[in-house]
């Protein structure tokens, strides 16, 4: 996204009228020019229209003399364009020959009659497409202004600065996306809106009329690539004209990792019905296909038909001559691996194939049509196997469908003639469980994957599952501008881009509140998918999760937030309480013609999942408190219904009243009822429930409870920490160890009522320097009291504190206080609670050794900014001496062995390395050199329970042992050893840490 402008609202000197004094400059085209450049002139006339009121005329290879003129063409298809190249009117150097490169400039006396000319030159067709769509965005159209409803703000003129413009060469030759996962929400309202597909019974299709809005779209963001909707859908099927539209705009089209040589798999699915084979490989069921084959999708079984299934594809290109690239390969329909297996002789055929039938039906050189082999899921087993394409095809990567990429190239290769590409991931179908309902990128984790992409040298293709396209505005522009230019847009600029995308969708005034909304909400999204907050996943300590992946225990009943560790889903739900509030306010103070476009790139996002937070919170404490026989069940249960029924009231609002009811079916994304395996059968844990389920009250999974609740009043007590209740529990009341430099000043002890008459309660502390708040009272349902301890009092060393609650009919019960309070100089970060806990970001020394450094990645973790090495191409090394290291000041209280747990981004082992390694150490102890790959058994191959809980959770945590030499100041030391390592945070737990999924907050740091 450019930030600077050539374009102004007022006069001055030099400047070019193009709407001034109530009169529009006519637009001038060829028409011997590209299709893609006359249809895009009449965007433009309209974009200036819906700025100013006024609509310019288009004018066809005559120039009026009106003194001033815009001229839209492509150098070497315009003689408009050309005659001014040749009578040295215009300087093309470095626009012409390049790919998709455009110049804008005001020229003086371009042509008789005309004293100046503004110049829109293109060195290629898409080059002056974007040249025309960048002028639209400088006058203020928003690339969304029709997705998104994104308001244009009126200017009685507008003006051209003078000078040469340009938006430069893009970096990345293909750049584009995949519409994909479109049901329900695409797939009901885009036949609904643009009328039915025209392939007999294929009604739910996608025609020319949504194609034409999405190719639109698509240019306005510089992209040139589209992989087309396959969830029962066949692109050139389901309208005869469809691929003529994508000539008509200029795009080039491909197809997605399981669909070669440009036919969509559902051409298949559609017209063949597979043979049916017993054990021994022999047909029990004929089966048929229109090329006379058995109908299965198997080379090995079906070759010639498949063959003749391919032929017409690339036969179909040929004549109907769109422009494409072609997908090499095969996979099993249905997103599968082959049926045949997968060894190399076997794909090393099926590639051979491939390229004779390229060859015989384009009657062109073969290695000058763009190819790709794509290595998702399974297929990059022939890569790690040794398997290479022919060198002219682009080898594309992917990511592991979670945005943490596979595998990047091995620069002691040699360099592929295709080079590479990357398949990328802002939505999902598949485990560990689907996410498709709104936006869940953290920015600052795509920037790193796709920085590290490019610094490894891909830079052919880039192509991102963008699924229903809308709802994933922000990343896939993000995606496209960095994809554009990379190094235009370095992770310290993450915050102006964003303040731009606001500012383009709506004004600069509210841009920098706008920004930061949309950025702490990609960073709160990033701790868990909102699909996921209703599962926990656990390791059990006595499995090995390298071998066993019966280790990972999925519970899809609780959640994975604690409600009391750390008060963790408390304050997690605030934050969102408290980012919605921020938006709703900014609503309030937008102009009314902003509303639509807000709620649908900011605050239905923001308040929806703000607003699944409280669900799940009074959910689970309902749970939690039908358990302890609590009289406040029946209460939070009516709380999650009331917060169901507002995520209700929100969808159908979207559906049926926003934008006039534009959006009709966009909002019907299931996202609660995940994992009820009694109803939606055995893929429930990761597939979506079914729709109509999901809207009814018992669709909360697992299910509320409702008790039925004595009327003699009952004393519970809970504790801080702890989900036990008392006096049901045999094991002591024991709060968390209270010291001096802990992070919240205080712990609570809750007396509740498990009957409905109100009791008196008292809290008595043994002795008076520890304070309860309020000590006493009438219990109606329950009570939170304050425990504090008087340091200026309190003696030095351990001292354990009774606390008596009592409570009706003389109930009573003994909560003992543990206050530590040590006689120990601190430094750095002091520990507290039986634990010190140190972001990633908040290091005391970042030493630089050999080549590498640190960089900092603001926001990229789940609770604060992360670090990698730096640059992200320096090499592995052995941790230790003068090695690049981080250092942590930190103070012990306790003696005894302590653990470092350190919280690493959830990356894949992308270098030809033997895994993810760091090393950590404490003061002069010797680096232990931690193997992620292999410590957490995770396989992005196999998509083993292992990975699942990596990517689910957001978040690699592996730990180690350490002999500290006792109470006293300490250096924690963090080792590169492979430079893709991204760490957030340690935790340096010496015997109190709670389990919790954040970890605890940040310790406080003294000196």
């Amino acid at each position: 996204m450019r930030t600077d402008s050539y374009i102004a609202f007022t006069p001055g000197a030099g400047r070019f009228p193009l709407v001034a004094q109530g009169r529009a400059a006519p637009i001038v085209v060829s028409a011997s020019d590209f299709p893609g450049v006359t249809r895009v002139v009449g965007d433009l006339q309209a974009d200036v229209e819906r700025v100013t009121g006024l609509r310019p005329e288009v004018v066809t290879d005559t120039v009026p003399e009106t003194g001033e003129v815009v001229l839209v063409g492509t150098i070497g298809k315009s003689p408009l364009i050309d005659g001014l190249i040749t009578a040295g009117r215009l300087d093309v150097r470095g626009v012409a020959g390049e790919w998709e490169t455009s110049l804008e400039q005001v020229v003086e006396h371009p042509l008789p009659g005309v004293r100046r000319a503004f110049v829109i030159a293109g060195s290629d067709q898409r080059g002056t497409i974007y040249g025309a769509y960048d002028v639209s965005k400088q006058i203020g159209v928003s690339p969304w202004h029709w997705w998104d409803d994104v308001p244009v703000r009126h200017r009685d003129a507008l003006y051209v600065l003078p000078g040469r413009h340009s938006q430069g060469t893009p970096k990345v030759r293909y750049r584009g996306f995949f519409i994909n996962d479109e049901n329900p929400a695409l797939g009901t309202w885009a036949p609904g809106f643009f009328g039915p597909g025209l392939a007999p019974g294929y009604a739910s299709g996608f025609n020319s009329r949504f194609y034409a809005r999405v190719f639109e779209v698509m240019l306005r963001l510089k992209a040139n690539y589209l992989w087309p909707a396959v969830w029962g859908r066949a692109f050139s099927e389901d309208d005869p004209d469809n691929h003529a539209m994508a000539s008509r705009y200029g795009v080039v089209m491909g197809t997605s990792h399981e669909a070669p040589m440009m036919r969509g798999i559902e051409e298949w699915n559609r017209h063949a019905v597979a043979a049916v084979r017993d054990g021994d490989g022999a047909i029990v069921t004929p089966g048929h296909d229109p090329y006379g084959g058995t109908g299965e999708w198997s080379f090995r079984r079906n070759r010639e038909a498949i063959e003749r299934h391919w032929a017409d594809g690339i036969r179909r290109m040929r004549e109907q001559g769109f422009e494409g690239v072609v997908t090499l390969g095969m996979r099993g329909t249905g997103d599968v691996g082959l049926p045949d297996g997968d060894g190399i002789d076997l794909m090393t055929s099926i590639l051979a194939a491939q390229r004779e039938i390229l060859a015989k039906e384009s009657g062109a050189d073969v290695t000058t049509i763009p190819q790709i082999q794509t290595l998702y899921k399974e297929v990059q087993r022939y890569w790690d196997q040794g398997l290479r394409p022919p060198d002219d095809v682009t080898v594309v990567f992917c990511d592991d469908n979670w945005g943490n990429m596979r595998k990047l190239p091995d620069r002691s290769l040699p360099e592929r003639s295709g080079g590479y590409g990357i398949y990328y991931h802002f939505d999902y179908v598949g485990g560990g469980r689907n996410y498709k309902w709104v936006d869940t990128t953290n920015l600052a984790s795509t920037w790193e994957q796709l920085h590290l992409a490019y610094a490894y040298g891909v830079d052919r293709l880039w192509v991102v599952n963008a699924g229903d396209l809308k709802g994933q505005e922000l990343p896939l522009q993000f995606f496209l501008d960095y994809a554009w230019d990379p190094g235009g847009w370095p992770v310290e600029r993450l915050g102006e881009w964003q303040r731009a995308y606001a500012a383009q969708n709506f004004g600069p005034e509210r841009a920098g509140d706008i920004a930061e909304v949309l950025d702490e909400y990609g960073r709160l999204q990033s701790r868990r998918k909102p699909e996921l907050l209703n599962r926990k996943i656990t390791v059990d300590p006595a499995k090995d999760l390298a071998t066993d992946s019966s280790a990972v225990v999925n519970d899809d009943r609780a959640t994975p937030f604690s409600l009391t560790a750390y008060r963790e889903m408390d304050r997690v739900t605030a934050e969102w309480r408290r980012l919605a509030a921020k938006a709703g306010k900014i609503r309030e103070a937008l102009p009314a013609g902003c509303d639509d476009a807000f709620y649908q790139l900011v605050y239905y996002q923001v308040k929806a999942t703000a607003n699944l937070y409280e669900l799940r919170r009074a959910q689970f404490t309902n749970l939690l408190y039908a358990r302890q026989g609590r009289a406040a069940t029946n209460r939070m249960a009516d709380l999650a219904q009331a917060r169901f029924d507002e995520d209700q009231a929100m969808s159908r609002y979207y559906n049926e009243t926003l934008a006039g009811g534009k959006w009709h079916g966009f909002q019907t994304q299931p996202k609660i009822g995940y994992g009820d395996v009694e109803r939606y059968g055995p893929n429930a844990p990761w597939q979506q429930p079914e729709i109509d389920d999901v809207v009814l009250p018992d669709a909360f999974y697992p299910r509320l409870k409702r008790i039925e609740v004595p009327r003699a009043a009952g004393m519970g007590v809970a504790i801080d920490g702890s989900d036990a209740w008392w006096p049901a529990e045999t094991s002591p009341a024991v709060l968390p160890a209270f010291g001096p430099y802990q992070t919240a000043p205080g712990q609570y002890i809750e007396v509740f009522n498990r009957g409905t008459t109100p009791f008196d309660y008292a809290i008595t502390p043994s002795v008076p320097w520890v304070r309860v708040t309020p000590a006493s009272g009438r219990v109606t349902d329950q009570v939170r009291a304050d425990v504090r301890v008087d340091w200026a009092r309190a003696p030095e060393g351990t001292t354990e504190v009774p606390i008596t609650v009592t409570g009706p009919a003389g109930a009573r019960v003994t909560v003992t206080a543990v206050v530590e309070k040590p006689d120990v100089r601190v430094r750095g970060f002091v520990e507290a609670g039986g634990y010190v806990a140190i972001e990633a970001a908040h290091y005391t020394r970042a030493v630089s050794a050999e080549g590498a450094g640190w960089k900092v990645i603001p926001g990229i973790g789940r609770t604060g900014d992360g670090v990698t090495p730096w640059p992200v191409t320096a090499a592995s090394r052995t941790p230790g001496g003068d090695g690049a290291r981080l250092e942590y000041t930190f103070t012990l209280i306790r003696r005894g062995p302590v653990t470092v747990s350190a919280y690493l981004s959830p990356r894949n082992n992308v270098l030809p390395t033997e895994g993810l390694r760091y090393a950590v150490s404490i003061d002069d102890g010797p680096p232990q050199v931690v193997n992620v790959t292999r410590v957490t058994g995770a396989d992005d191959t196999t998509m083993n329970p292992g990975w699942a809980r990596n990517t689910s959770d957001n978040a690699n945590v592996t730990t180690t042992t350490h002999t500290a030499r006792g109470p006293g100041v300490h250096t924690l030391k963090f080792w590169m050893v492979d430079p893709t390592v991204v760490v957030q945070r340690f935790v340096v737990d010496t015997g109190g840490l709670i389990p919790g999924y954040l970890g605890p907050p940040e310790s406080h740091h003294a000196g």
